[in-house]
């Protein structure tokens, strides 16, 4: 009795990530079909790149490379860190002499007052923007020249308050940062594109956001993101409400895994998965309906154990043939991402890594971000635990060059 109800729940999960699978390619296929118009120099705004500097990362010269090497007519950068001994300034310094027709501005945010270090840094950045159209950045992404054209022209149109886009997902070396890349260019992809084709972008993605300024004063300011996890999802729920869209563009950029070992990569997606947990408890408790490998796992033992091994190895086999799919389908498909057709057969992996990951988002409130703990609580407000957050002051400084 017990195997068979453990099959029929097996079969159950089956069906439904089966049914996600479709919902994935119908939303691939119209995301495919939607047509880019290009913006002439004419209407092109004035754009200030936000971009909040911490440390050195990999890639982080050449990702912040393709930031200044952009084919648009006016355009600044303003950088922020924490203090004049951040490594990364040696880096902007080289920059800034290769494209020295770029304008740059550099801004000191001292210590942060709230619990997300980078929003309180975003916050002091924003002071010293001299342009109307801003386009937030994380410093882990690649982008391509096309990108302030193609990210800032939905923005043209009045009812648009906030444009973001999908990424892929670029491993620094070792399993452990491929299968967090994979799970970026596939997981993150579905789960973005269905959500946009079934109820509209009600949120954002922190690696590119495009607002205009009277949109972000309209909806509080960085202060109203300062402790929150999930500070790209508050924007973009914020700006929904107002009844603003949220635009999902079809520009792709590519989103660098710093993470190479198994503890920092667990402890990242961690907080991510307890974020949305926190942010998002419904949405975030229904997506285990979305992986496939451990209802495959589960109906092919208890079909072992029940001497029935022809069903045993096709469920599992559904369920591997799943998870390939859907890497050929979202990761391929949707973000040209060629790890995922290389690697497909690989991805049944990573969606059983996910799911513990699920599993883990259940285990207590307090995440790891940057070496600081903070306990998640609902909303997904961030409290800070013995870090030094809110216990300085803090002081900003804004220099028109950094020689």
């Amino acid at each position: 009795m017990l195997t068979r109800s453990l099959i029929c729940l097996a079969i159950g999960g089956l069906v439904s990530c089966t049914g996600f699978l479709v919902l994935i390619t119908v939303a691939a296929i119209r995301f495919r079909r939607r047509v880019s118009m290009p913006a002439t120099g004419k209407s092109l705004p004035p754009v200030t790149l936000l971009k909040p500097l911490c440390g050195l990362e990999p890639n982080l010269e050449k990702n912040l490379a393709s930031f200044f090497d952009q084919d648009y007519p006016n355009f600044e950068i303003v950088f922020g860190t924490r203090n004049d001994a951040d490594p990364a300034l040696a880096i902007v310094k080289t920059l800034q002499a290769q494209f020295p027709n770029v304008p740059v501005k550099f801004v000191l945010s001292g210590d942060p007052q709230h619990a997300n270090a980078k929003v309180c840094s975003l916050e002091k950045i924003y002071e010293h923007s001299s342009y109307d159209y801003l386009v937030i950045s994380d410093s882990d992404v690649h982008v391509t020249p096309s990108y302030i054209r193609e990210i800032v022209r939905p923005l043209l149109d009045e009812s648009v308050g906030l444009v973001s886009c999908i990424y892929r997902g670029v491993p620094t070396g070792g399993l452990w940062s491929r299968l967090e890349a994979l799970g970026m260019s596939i997981e993150m992809t579905s789960g973005v594109i269905v959500a946009e084709m079934l109820a509209g972008m009600t949120f954002a993605l922190g690696p590119t956001m495009a607002i205009r300024r009277e949109v972000l004063d309209a909806v509080g300011g960085m202060q109203t993101l300062e402790d929150y996890c999930a500070d790209d999802y508050v924007l973009g729920h914020e700006v929904h409400r107002a009844g603003r869209t949220v635009f999902l563009s079809e520009h792709v950029i590519d989103h660098v895994v710093m993470n190479r070992s198994f503890k920092s990569s667990m402890l990242h997606q961690l907080r991510w998965m307890k974020s949305t947990r926190f942010s998002r408890p419904a949405g975030h408790f229904s997506s285990v309906l979305t992986f496939a490998m451990p209802f495959g796992i589960l109906g092919a033992l208890a079909a072992y154990l029940g001497d029935m091994p022809v069903l045993a190895s096709s469920l599992f086999g559904w369920a591997v043939l799943n998870r390939i799919i859907m890497a050929l389908v979202a990761g391929y498909g949707v973000v040209g991402d060629r790890r995922a057709l290389r690697y497909c057969w690989l991805y049944p992996l990573r969606d059983l890594l996910g799911f513990g990951i699920w599993c883990g988002s259940y285990l207590g409130d307090t995440v790891d971000w940057r070496g600081e703990k903070f306990r998640v609580v609902r909303g997904g407000k961030m409290l800070s635990i013995g870090s030094k957050a809110g216990q300085s002051e803090s002081t900003a400084v804004a220099v028109n060059d950094l020689s």
